[in-house]
């Protein structure tokens, strides 16, 4: 098969993962036959550098033309500590969300049999967890009107829902839990919250529809306590945008470390996948990131955008043996050898 697949490497230590992505994805052609055309365009900081803007319209055109998108990290210092900064990486994030239509994140939260004890949790509250969120990415009050008034004393973000963006995201939700527990938990602040009355009323509208799928309805204060008690009770969690960008960096850390997870962002025509970790700028150049995150999101991105899960199995798998034989960068080394991040792209592919 051939693919063409956009690259988006972004700043900090988006390039150096990115490099290490790329390399496992031209392993896993050559092992299955595939051909790879890789399409690369500015994001972030780096775009914003060279034409003043973080997502230009040159690389929505080729992200457009692309089967896939792979992205790495943006963000930089020097915008975070300039809070007159009118022009922000973070806001081409947004910007590419919404023009892809990219409405549904899928956060994967799962556990490695080598790492158990480097969980911030105990092993047993955490064994066997397997969960999934699926976030909302294009609604709520991060797209809400903002402003402020009263001579900028007061500043107000508004949060706004429709029924059919609700809809649309607890659709893939539904479908998701058919292929996995049939459990779907939906997450909301119903008890204070209008727009979460309309999440919890339209879901409940769905469930004549998947007859087969268990819904449950939880305030999402008392899931951000419970995945910290029980994370291996959950499965399959659709919420809102906020609520979502919260919990799943929760979640993230039972695994032992935000370096591991993968992450997919979906719409009707494309898909883009992505590491959850930020750009770590002081790692950057330093030969010490974490590529296995970047390099699962690869392994999502043949599983789902490809419909190709051997594919993926395969990168999985090589993951698992570098954990399992210590071939990993310096954040898991815990004292023992720590190795590149090229050198664990390098183990990677030739084990592929």
């Amino acid at each position: 098969m051939k693919f063409n697949i956009a690259v988006l490497a972004g700043d900090g230590i988006g390039p150096e993962v990115m490099e290490q992505a790329q390399k496992v994805s031209e392993a896993v052609a050559e092992k299955f036959g595939h051909e790879i055309t890789w399409k690369p365009a500015l994001t972030g900081a780096a775009a914003i550098d060279a034409v003043g803007e973080p997502y230009p319209d040159s690389t929505h055109q080729v992200c457009l033309a692309s089967d896939a998108v792979l992205f790495g990290a943006i963000g930089l210092p020097r915008f975070d500590n300039d809070p007159s900064a009118k022009v922000r990486p973070e806001n081409g994030l947004l910007q590419m969300r919404k023009q892809l239509g990219l409405f549904a994140n899928l956060r994967p939260t799962f556990t490695f049999p080598s790492l158990l004890d480097k969980s911030p949790l105990k092993q047993e509250r955490i064994e066997g967890t397997d969960l999934v969120f699926l976030r909302e990415l294009t609604g709520g009050i991060y797209f809400g009107e903002k402003g402020r008034r009263d001579g900028g004393e007061t500043a107000f973000d508004n949060c706004v829902y429709t029924r059919v963006e609700v809809q649309r995201l607890a659709k893939k939700g539904f479908e998701l839990a058919m292929t996995r527990s049939k459990r779907l938990c939906c997450v909301d602040k119903a008890n204070v919250m209008e727009t979460s009355r309309l999440w919890r009323e339209t879901v409940q509208a769905m469930e004549k529809d998947y007859p087969e799928v268990e819904v449950s309805y939880e305030l999402v204060d008392a899931v951000a306590m419970r995945l910290v008690q029980w994370p291996n009770s959950y499965d399959v969690l659709i919420t809102e945008n906020l609520f979502g960008d919260i919990l799943t960096d929760e979640a993230s850390v039972i695994s032992g470390s935000m370096g591991l997870m993968p992450s997919a962002s979906m719409g009707s025509d494309i898909a883009l996948f992505e590491p959850i970790h930020g750009s770590y700028p002081q790692a950057t150049g330093l030969n010490i990131a974490n590529p296995m995150a970047m390099v699962l999101s690869v392994a999502m991105m043949f599983e789902i955008a490809f419909n190709l899960p051997e594919e993926g199995k395969v990168i999985r798998d090589a993951v698992n043996k570098a954990l399992a034989e210590g071939i990993v960068t310096e954040d898991l080394a815990d004292g023992g050898k720590a190795y590149g991040t090229k050198e664990v792209g390098d183990y990677l592919a030739a084990n592929i």
